[in-house]
Formats: C-alpha cells, structure tokens, sequence
C-alpha cells in the first residue's frame, strides 16, 4: 500500500459564487477527506486562494491537481513542499478562568507562545495564537488543564519561502 501524508494544495481560482462548492465536491467524487480548508481573495485580479490540506499518496496527489486544473474556474494549482513553505493558523481559546490567579497562568502560557489576550471576564479569558499546527497543539494541551470552553481553529494558510509564487509568471 502507498504511504499517505499530508499535502497542501495553493489554488487560484476566480471570486465567483459556488466556486468553493464545485472544488470541495471534486475532492468528495474522488474519496478525498479535506482535514483543512481556508479562503481568501487575492490582492488583484479579482481571484481568490484556497488553501487545501488533504492524506493522499503521490499518485493520488497527481491525479487530484490535474482534476483540478481541468475545472473552468482554476487558474493555478500547486502542491506546496512543507520544507519550503510557511504555515499558519489562527486559533482562539475561551479557557474557563474564576480567579485572578487563574487568569494571571494563562497569561503567562498565552505569553509564552506570543499570543494575545483578546478578552476577560470575571469566569473567563478568550486568547488568541497564531502559528504551526504543532504550536497550536502546545498551547491547546496547556490550555486544557484550565478548562476550554469553546476553540476555534482557522485551518492553515500556506505560501511559499522565498520568490517563489503560485503564479511562476510574476
């Protein structure tokens, strides 16, 4: 059996209704679990990027960035290498905290991993963090021994290190 692992495909694709849609089914038709998925526009051109994280084995990667570089709303597909690109998420935590002492270690931990206070109540402390999915992980084991009320997780944002871009012509 092939060795699965994680591949994160960089889509451009045009800012139109139901684009997300016809790509998300392509992966479900083809038996594919999308473990994270982001969107945002792009700065010109009037486009937007998705960031898909998928399990597959090389040649089921293949075959899927040619299915999706046969769809009329793609412009770019590329597969982006871990080891030469930059991953982040965005993760908010509301941890239960009743006391001041309480709220003062989350604070503490919060600082650690360099993340931000984003609000306080008398019960709790809401936190936000950004990083790595193992950075992420840290803080949220951490966290835990607190309480977590509720976590909400942005899925990871990718781009490339250095010149290069997912349109090779810039």
């Amino acid at each position: 059996m092939a060795e699965t692992k994680l591949f994160t495909f960089s889509v451009l694709v045009d800012n139109s209704p139901g684009v997300l849609s016809q790509i998300s089914r392509l992966f479900a038709r083809t038996g594919f679990n999308i473990e994270s998925i982001t969107a945002g526009k792009t700065v010109e051109g009037g486009g937007t990027r998705l960031t898909i994280d998928v399990l597959a084995d090389e040649r089921k990667k293949d075959l899927l960035t040619n299915q999706i570089m046969k769809m009329v709303p793609v412009h770019s597909v590329k597969v982006l290498d871990q080891s030469h690109s930059i991953r982040r998420e965005l993760s908010l935590f509301k941890v239960r905290a009743e006391t001041p002492e309480r709220r003062s270690e989350v604070l503490q931990i919060v600082n650690i991993f360099r993340g931000s206070i984003i609000d306080v109540s008398k019960e709790t402390v809401t936190v936000s963090v950004i990083g790595d999915g193992k950075k992420i992980q840290a803080v949220q084991e951490l966290l835990a021994d607190f309480g977590l009320i509720e976590v909400a997780r942005s899925g990871v944002i990718a781009l490339e290190r250095g010149k290069y871009t997912i349109d090779e012509n810039r």
